[in-house]
């Protein structure tokens, strides 16, 4: 007993690690991806908004040979460390888009960022199953509110540190971008290194049947269902203004690196104070009371965010919006493993991603459309309001989901 609190400890140990070169690699250049294509690139709005959406068709794609191989395989580290690899790889390749002719250059680097999630894909689906596999349900809340927060913390030194150094730099010359791009692939490589340094067991379910993303082994199941449509359709609401946002910033309020670094280190100064709230309360109530709260938060993050064209004022609505993005992280994973069943869970998980994938491809282009149909300022509205009613919905799944747990009977009947 004692030997496996040591191996406990010691994974979640490297998963932190892990977990923090993980950080540092998107710190580093993910936030400064729509920068680099609108300043040095001069990308379009749409081809902004492809920045969000059209990874998310290549992780559709990537998918279903990612849920093949995570499933069958008997260990998972070794398939979450080459696609660490493959992934980060991309970025090095970015760092040269600027050589490509420049009326191409913008569509070259999208259709990179879109090639990097087929790996990054395969990284999101094996790596979620590592961790349910080896960090127990008892110690997951506690644990992942850690986690999280340590990593946050990491974000924010990274992304505060990026804002000193861009702060000297033109915002249309390209070696501190290839610099960042560069910097982000050595810590793609440390975040590899620990996740090797996991201690992991084999399991001997290898000749278990995956179910069809549309089976009802996966549909059938009711509390999954229930989640799915609150969870997509939320993720709509939400996903819908992310180019909206880094648009507003940077056209219309004419932000440079320095205040991008800002207003994701005052995102991120929230998470950290907010994680250990969120995970107490987790632990007191459960997910879809919280992720009612948090649905009107991100709501009021998306109404707030058009109201000034003020630097200042968008550091203050990060401030405000941050709190809720922790409590919205930590509580749809939670939701999704809790929902799943333990013994198929990698075909749940994927057939969520898949979904999601979907939903993050159309909603991106959605807000863009609002944007270019109306004005930007609307469009963020629509945001909020459709927030709000996501927010509703998690209030009908903690009904529904109760009563199905006071009727047992229901369930065996609908199975």
């Amino acid at each position: 007993m004692q030997f496996e609190k040591k191996i406990l400890e010691s994974n979640e140990k490297y998963s932190i690690l892990s977990g923090v070169a993980a950080s540092a690699s998107l710190s580093l250049a993910n936030n400064y991806f729509t920068l680099f294509a609108i300043l040095v690139l001069g990308a379009t709005n749409y081809q902004v908004g492809l920045i969000s959406s059209l990874p998310q068709i290549v992780g559709m794609v990537a998918i279903l040979p990612a849920a093949y191989f995570v499933n069958k395989a008997k260990l998972k580290k070794g398939i979450t460390s080459y696609s660490i690899f493959f992934t980060r790889l991309t970025l090095i390749l970015m760092a040269f888009v600027v050589f490509v002719p420049a009326k191409y250059a913008a569509w070259v680097f999208v259709v990179l960022i879109a090639l990097m999630n087929f790996p990054g894909q395969f990284l999101n689906l094996s790596f979620q199953a590592f961790l349910a596999d080896i960090i127990p349900e008892e110690r997951r809340n506690l644990f992942f509110a850690k986690r999280n927060r340590i990593l946050t913390i990491t974000g924010l030194i990274v992304t505060l540190t990026v804002g000193i150094f861009m702060k000297t730099q033109l915002n249309d010359d390209v070696l501190p971008y290839q610099i960042l791009f560069v910097l982000a692939f050595i810590a793609g490589m440390f975040e590899m290194f620990y996740v090797h340094k996991h201690k992991e067991f084999s399991h001997p379910n290898l000749n278990q049947e995956i179910p069809s993303f549309f089976s009802k082994k996966v549909f059938g199941h009711k509390p999954y269902l229930t989640f799915l449509i609150c969870g997509l359709f939320f993720n709509f609401a939400w996903q819908m203004a992310w180019p909206l946002f880094s648009i507003f910033q940077i056209r219309n309020c004419h932000a440079n690196g320095l205040w991008i670094s800002l207003f994701n280190v005052s995102n991120q100064l929230t998470q950290i104070i907010s994680y250990p709230i969120w995970a107490k309360l987790g632990s007191k109530y459960s997910n879809s009371s919280l992720l009612v709260v948090t649905s009107i938060g991100m709501g009021l993050g998306a109404g707030l965010t058009p109201l000034f064209e003020n630097l200042y004022w968008l550091i203050f609505v990060n401030i405000i919006s941050g709190f809720f993005v922790s409590g919205t992280v930590l509580l749809l994973f939670n939701g999704l493993l809790e929902a799943s069943k333990e013994e198929i869970r990698t075909s749940f998980v994927a057939n969520y991603n898949f979904l999601l994938a979907f939903v993050a491809f159309v909603a991106p282009q959605f807000g863009v459309f609002l944007e270019d149909l109306f004005d930007i300022k609307v469009a963020m509205l629509i945001s909020m309001f459709l927030r709000f009613v996501g927010g509703g919905l998690f209030l009908w799944m903690g009904w529904y989901l109760k009563k199905h747990k006071e009727h047992p009977q229901i369930q065996l009947m609908n199975n």
